[in-house]
């Protein structure tokens, strides 16, 4: 059993084997189709929901685990300290079910729950830092320091702005903003919010751009990467080989798709980078 073990929920989008690679638990979030709900990533794919977006005739929500959830994940590692590292507070209540569930577990099992502010593997990199620490000995104090201050810029190319306004993740007027005249909007995390960074006309203008924008944030520095998509493979590859071409000092990029419950915020289409500096 870890000395410290590692949790993060649905919404980090690991890459697969990464969670097994580095002993971490995810605990998926919930998604609802229309009458018909099931957990992301177990019950509900990404293709579920790209279908239903695209059809238009079932609503899609998301709900975030019960504590009940949590706190049976917290007793399934065997361990006596957790840490809990969630999406941001300001897109899902997430991280409130995680404290809830750390006072339904102690004094026996002592949690640590960082938010960070992000989503996707703005998230994943901050587990994946926590999990570096625990692996190697470190405390829980040591473990979630890392993931705290993990240093992430995530950024985001969507068709529409149309399903985050639906879902209250982005203001009306940015949404107004992008879609008029057909313009393609690019998005950052920033202080745990999804915020219009750019506008841009086209999809050949917003993938260069997402390529200068992820070059600038890696430096010259360690850096790892992740690139995400939703039913947009070619996309990902394409901003990958590029990414491979001008970013050769890059340790590690990622590619994985976003899940059903960014996916039902987003759209399909979405392109993502994530650049952890280490």
């Amino acid at each position: 059993m870890p000395g410290v073990a590692v949790i993060t929920d649905s919404t980090a989008y690991l890459p697969v084997g990464v969670a097994e690679r580095f002993g971490i638990t995810v605990v998926p979030l919930h998604v609802a189709l229309g009458t018909w709900s099931g957990l992301e990533a177990v019950e509900v794919s990404p293709a579920d929901v790209a279908r239903a977006l695209g059809e238009r005739r079932v609503r899609v929500t998301t709900s975030r685990p019960t504590p009940g959830q949590l706190a049976h994940a917290y007793r399934a590692t065997g361990a006596t300290e957790v840490v809990s590292v969630h999406l941001s507070s300001a897109l899902s209540g997430t991280a409130d079910s995680a404290r809830l569930a750390a006072e339904h577990v102690a004094p026996d099992i002592t949690v640590r729950v960082v938010d960070s502010g992000s989503i996707a593997m703005g998230l994943g990199f901050d587990v994946i830092a926590a999990a570096e620490v625990a692996q190697a000995g470190g405390s829980l104090a040591e473990a979630a320091a890392a993931a705290e201050t993990a240093l992430t810029t995530a950024l985001f190319y969507v068709d529409t702005l149309e399903h985050l306004r639906r879902g209250g993740r982005v203001t009306a007027t940015s949404a107004i903003v992008g879609t008029a005249l057909a313009v393609k909007p690019l998005l950052v995390v920033s202080d745990g919010e999804i915020s219009l960074l750019e506008k841009v006309r086209t999809f050949s203008k917003a993938l260069s751009r997402l390529e200068e924008l992820a070059v600038e944030a890696a430096g010259d520095g360690r850096v790892q990467l992740a690139i995400h998509h939703l039913a947009a493979p070619e996309r990902a590859a394409q901003l990958e080989a590029e990414l491979r071409v001008a970013l050769p000092h890059a340790e590690q990029i990622y590619v994985s798709e976003v899940g059903a419950v960014v996916g039902a915020h987003v759209g399909p289409g979405l392109l993502g980078v994530v650049v952890w500096r280490r």
